[in-house]
């Protein structure tokens, strides 16, 4: 089972949450489908991940469709269009997880204004008939990420390539790595709690204090973001 999550990455609610910004409940939500009011409201999508165990586990790929999906949910497009939409990128582009993938980046905005047409909804029309607009929401979750020759995301820089922290599926399941060091940022910055300073955690791991400190504010931040 865990030779089968290599090169997968693998993410709880929770995790994904802390990494994306997107509340864990509305994730779950997302991809196990729930009801309202009597209403059965399907999954957005099929997560990558099935251990059989009754649980929501997302893989890389799903971190970044929550990316995408939450941008244009934001805009205010209800949960049941995105769904819509992925499904039409699914038939156009021939990917389980289109809107995270370079195709969807070239061509979303016909995705959407086909959409429009089957709801006849003008406010989609707005939005995304012009290609700025539709830029506008998607290029920003696309940010910092880079993709294999098939077009597919294969690892994200969430503070940019310069802050030196990756998240990478094929790198301690998808978990965020100081890149100088090779080694998990919550490893780092664990030690340097438990040792009392950087320093002496640097030591402990034989790494560069600057890599303890990296991993120290990358972690704060995200403790940050949980908390606001």
């Amino acid at each position: 089972m865990i030779s089968d999550l290599v090169g997968i990455g693998i993410y709880t609610p929770a995790e994904a949450a802390r990494l994306t910004g997107v509340g864990a409940g509305r994730i779950s939500r997302w991809l196990r489908g729930h009801r309202v009011k009597g209403s059965r409201y399907e999954p957005l999508w099929r997560p990558q991940i099935d251990i059989d165990d009754g649980r929501i586990y997302l893989g890389f790929r799903d971190l970044m469709e929550v990316r995408v999906a939450a941008a244009f949910i934001k805009q205010g497009l209800s949960p049941q269009k995105v769904r819509r939409a992925i499904q039409i990128a699914r038939d156009l582009f021939g990917k389980d997880h289109p809107l995270s993938t370079t195709s969807f980046r070239t061509d979303g905005r016909s995705v959407f204004l086909q959409l429009s047409r089957e709801d006849g909804d003008d406010r989609l029309i707005d939005l995304f008939r012009q290609q700025y607009a539709f830029r506008k929401v998607l290029e920003p979750s696309l940010k910092h990420i880079e993709f294999d020759d098939s077009g597919v995301p294969s690892r994200w820089y969430p503070r940019g390539p310069s802050a030196h922290i990756v998240i990478d599926p094929a790198r301690s399941f998808g978990h965020p790595i100081e890149t100088e060091s090779g080694v998990p940022t919550a490893a780092l910055a664990a030690a340097a709690r438990a040792e009392g300073s950087a320093e002496a955690a640097a030591k402990l791991w034989d790494v560069p204090v600057r890599s303890v400190r990296r991993s120290i504010d990358f972690e704060e931040a995200l403790q940050g973001r949980q908390a606001a």
